[in-house]
């Protein structure tokens, strides 16, 4: 648990290729799939204005952008749900480095598709200190350009594999949004983003603390 977080995904990944191949082989063309088809590429750039939320966090109390950005700067991070081991490492290691991210000046805020009892879960696993909201309906990850629909083949394979995404979800949609993080400036504008369809990979962390601290409000650092 004390590797990088690049280490662990690809550990997770490994082990996924290696206890079936067709499955990871699926993953393979509904990544291709998305990037084939830009999924996520016209989400807010650097420069631009990060789009307001108004959304309940796992306790039910609405918290919205604009409050968190009272207090500074504002990391935003996408997750796919509690049930995604990728997003669970990621949550890991957001909440580790949520010290340092608050010594930077900024805070963390999650944000998943699911409702409120997942969203929970999701966080206490992390035992993150920071809220976790739900995006329940996708909604803002629709307005960011995030979301995209799983499609038949991996809709089966996630049902028969346990992931009651209708239950977890609260909808029958099977839509999930592509894992992404911005790093909001107090002025609301995004100073970097990090998106990319494979959601086996994340920012390092040590790229999202050098974009905090970094004096160049309109870099893109996404990798």
């Amino acid at each position: 648990m004390d590797a990088p977080l690049s280490v662990r995904l690809r550990t997770v990944a490994d082990a996924v290729l290696k206890l079936s191949p067709p499955f990871a082989g699926m993953i393979d063309r509904l990544i291709a799939r998305l990037a084939d088809n830009g999924v996520g590429t016209e989400a807010p750039r650097p420069g631009e204005a990060m789009p307001p939320f108004l959304l309940p966090d796992e306790t039910g109390r609405l918290v919205s952008l604009y409050g968190l950005l009272e207090k500074g700067p504002v990391v935003v991070s996408f997750n796919r749900g509690h049930w995604c081991p990728y997003c669970r490492l990621n949550m890991d290691a957001l909440a580790r480095a949520s010290a340092e991210i608050a010594s930077l000046g900024a805070q963390i805020v999650a944000i998943s598709p699911e409702v409120s009892t997942c969203a929970a879960e999701l966080k206490s696993y992390a035992k993150a200190p920071f809220h976790v909201l739900c995006d329940v309906d996708s909604g803002y990850a629709l307005e960011l350009n995030l979301l995209f629909w799983v499609g038949e083949e991996v809709q089966r394979a996630m049902s028969g594999a346990g992931v009651d995404l209708v239950r977890y979800q609260g909808n029958e949609s099977w839509m999930l949004p592509i894992p992404a993080t911005f790093i909001v400036g107090a002025d609301g504008l995004v100073r970097a983003r990090y998106v990319d369809p494979d959601f086996r990979r994340r920012i390092a962390v040590e790229d999202l603390l050098a974009a905090l601290g970094a004096d160049r409000p309109h870099a893109d650092q996404a990798l």
